[in-house]
């Protein structure tokens, strides 16, 4: 099964679901990606997204490699750039920046991308990526050049999600950017969630169990956890823990 259809399956079902974000840039400490993988595995991740806003080294393929050696989680590749593309990987999130205005990164990266994803077996998941202000401009406001949604704009990024929806976009994506001051908050989860269809992705700031759940609850399907596990990797599992919770009580009422 394509990685959108189990995505669209989960929604559908009310199942949740949890992606570790891993920035090329940050594994530099010998163990730390190994120590990350091991903990995602026992953890029963979901998938694992692989990128950044701005990547300075050249181990992106290196890190794609290693996660997929040591474990059959799925690796999507969270591109900054159409620089950003390994084969080896399992799928990309083709992202179209709708919450900007940065014609380079609504459609001119994917023109010079979209010839090496046809020759190559990535499944390529066309995928609306919102920016949520988070308190602060993040790296990825920065590189690309975009004003991020003011976070009490709710109506402004329903409208944009479903805009995206409508153009065929296939997952919508809220992030507040890595290292966010603080997360998206519930009440434009729940704005952009009753808008579309689709799955909903929301990411950024997501530094505590209590705030992964929040968003659970708001309507997220798949949380992206990545900064937060800098500091406190036993933080994964207690997010799993309150996914793992959530999947259940579904089960239970079938």
């Amino acid at each position: 099964m394509s990685i959108l259809k189990s995505l669209q399956e989960r929604h559908q079902s009310g199942k949740k679901s949890i992606a570790v974000l891993v920035d090329p840039d940050k594994i530099d400490e010998p163990g730390r990606l190994s120590t990350l993988i091991n903990l995602a595995s026992e953890n029963c991740i979901d998938y694992f997204f692989v990128g950044g806003s701005l990547i300075t080294t050249t181990n992106l393929a290196q890190v794609v490699k290693q996660i997929k050696d040591n474990v059959s989680i799925p690796v999507i590749l969270f591109p900054g750039s159409s620089l950003q593309i390994d084969a080896n990987a399992d799928a990309i999130l083709f992202l179209s920046l709708i919450s900007g205005r940065n014609p380079d990164l609504l459609i001119g990266q994917h023109v010079v991308a979209a010839p090496i994803l046809k020759n190559n077996k990535l499944e390529v998941i066309p995928t609306g990526y919102v920016l949520i202000n988070s308190g602060k401009t993040t790296s990825v406001a920065y590189i690309s050049n975009t004003i991020p949604i003011p976070d009490d704009k709710y109506s402004l990024a329903a409208c944009t999600a479903m805009a995206g929806e409508m153009l065929g976009l296939r997952l919508i994506y809220l992030d507040a950017g890595s290292g966010a001051e603080r997360e998206i908050n519930s009440k434009m989860i729940t704005a952009v969630r009753k808008a579309v269809d689709v799955p909903l992705v929301v990411g950024g700031g997501i530094n505590t169990s209590q705030k992964a759940l929040n968003a659970l609850e708001a309507g997220a399907d798949l949380i992206v956890i990545g900064n937060a596990l800098e500091k406190d990797p036993k933080l994964l599992i207690e997010i799993s823990d309150k996914v793992y919770d959530w999947n259940q009580s579904i089960e239970a009422k079938k």
